[in-house]
């Protein structure tokens, strides 16, 4: 995995760093919240290894930015804080897993391991609330497993809103790769994703006035 480390502790960000680097990962290391966002901004990571206490910008207000930015890489906190309050508000914010210090390297690798599983697992077959699930290669709704029967422009709305989850899909991207062959007003295609939803015994397609639609990512 490609894995960003925020932790400004010297020793411990080495450590890890040659740690994670032998079993396999290519890592980016860093010791400050400022730069941590720079590169967040430069570059893609398939993981992110936050400290809390850095400086500048501390791990969980780098987690919010990130949450704004609607960027969902997921994302374990490693900090010697055991605040409740401070754990519940990482979780909030879409932490993944929460590692408190000391703790051995091995124990942060099988937290890794978990998580790419779970990754490499979601590739194809997207949950998108809990019960209902898209598999992309075979361009599949599920409910518990059970296959649904949709048409073929059902079938592209939920495709694309799969792809995107977590993002909003504008009126214009639902005609670009759902209407390709002609031109649709929005009223169009708010009645077809309407007349979708209705098939639905769970509401997981969200009207964002104005713009368009979205589906949420799932929490594990």
């Amino acid at each position: 995995m490609k894995i960003l480390l925020l932790e400004d502790e010297i020793l411990l960000n080495e450590s890890i760093t040659k740690y994670l680097t032998n079993i396999g990962h290519a890592i980016t290391s860093v010791r400050d919240g400022n730069v941590c966002l720079e590169v967040l901004k430069k570059e893609k990571f398939d993981l992110l290894i936050f400290d809390i206490n850095v400086p500048n910008i501390d791990g969980l207000s780098i987690l919010e930015t990130l949450h704004t930015q609607k960027n969902i890489t997921p994302v374990i906190f490693i900090s010697t804080l055991i605040d409740i309050e401070d754990i519940s508000r990482a979780f909030e914010l879409g932490c993944l897993d929460y590692l408190k210090k000391p703790f051995h390297l091995k124990e942060l690798n099988l937290r890794i391991d978990r998580i790419s599983k779970c990754a490499k697992k979601d590739m194809h077959h997207k949950r998108l609330s809990a019960s209902y699930s898209f598999d992309c290669d075979t361009m599949t709704l599920f409910f518990h497993k059970e296959p649904q029967v949709l048409s073929k422009r059902q079938l592209q709305i939920i495709e694309l809103l799969t792809h995107n989850r977590g993002f909003v899909c504008s009126y214009d991207m639902f005609r670009d790769n759902v209407w390709s062959d002609l031109y649709v007003d929005d009223a169009t295609i708010r009645a077809e994703i309407n007349r979708l939803k209705n098939h639905f015994k769970e509401d997981f397609i969200l009207n964002i006035r104005g713009i368009g639609y979205m589906v949420k990512v799932p929490s594990p």
